[in-house]
């Protein structure tokens, strides 16, 4: 199974079990983002911007460092809380090997707090790269951060249970469309998928098929 039909399932599941007034609220969400006119994310051929964050243990993680090593698959995603990145990065996780065979580095990047990102890698056994975003700042940087809508607030408020100003540890209710970079050592961004609709992610083969042609 791929990882979009496992995402497919996930999204027939809460659709199957989730009160039809927060469906059309989740999805009005989704549809509000593709029909903004707005061009979320950097484009292909675009100029990859250079950041430093930290990862789960503090470090310092320079892009343009991982560059000089070689390609970067870069992937944004909401959080640890979100079950579709969980699917998403387990998915990537499966196929780290295939991706560092190719001589490429695989960085994930959420705005949730270090402590959440730290608690996540160890209870998903991720490999590779996850770093943190305080207040999304490389999100913006990318073109894909957002305000999370006051009715998503109060949904994910009252009926998740989760705040995301104490999760991310920041002020504002911030998220990240979900995002991956493709890009080459010369920090050229060779193909970016950047969709509003959190419950579709790039699949690991895609990457893969991508990655060959760089």
């Amino acid at each position: 199974m791929s990882l979009n039909q496992e995402l497919e399932e996930m999204k027939q599941q809460f659709i199957a079990h989730s009160p039809a007034e927060v469906q059309a609220e989740m999805f009005r969400s989704i549809r509000e983002q593709q029909e903004s006119g707005f061009q979320y994310g950097l484009q292909e051929g675009q100029k990859a911007k250079d950041f430093t964050l930290k990862n789960s243990m503090g470090i310092p993680v320079y892009l343009y460092d991982e560059l000089a090593k070689g390609p970067v698959v870069l992937t944004f995603y909401r959080g640890g809380w979100c079950p579709y990145c969980n699917s998403q990065l387990r998915a990537y996780q499966k196929v780290l090997p295939e991706i560092e065979a190719l001589g490429v580095r695989l960085i994930a990047i959420s705005p949730q707090s270090p402590d959440n990102t730290l608690s996540q890698q160890e209870k998903e056994g991720l490999q590779f790269q996850v770093l943190s975003d305080p207040n999304g700042l490389v999100a913006a940087f990318y073109n894909i951060l957002y305000d999370v809508p006051p009715y998503i607030q109060e949904i994910m408020t009252n009926l998740f249970k989760l705040n995301l100003t104490e999760y991310n540890a920041t002020e504002r209710w911030i998220l990240p469309i979900p995002s991956t970079f493709m890009i080459d050592e010369s920090g050229i961004i060779r193909s970016a998928y950047v969709n509003p609709d959190f419950m579709k992610r790039f699949d690991p083969e895609d990457i893969l098929n991508e990655l060959r042609k760089l």
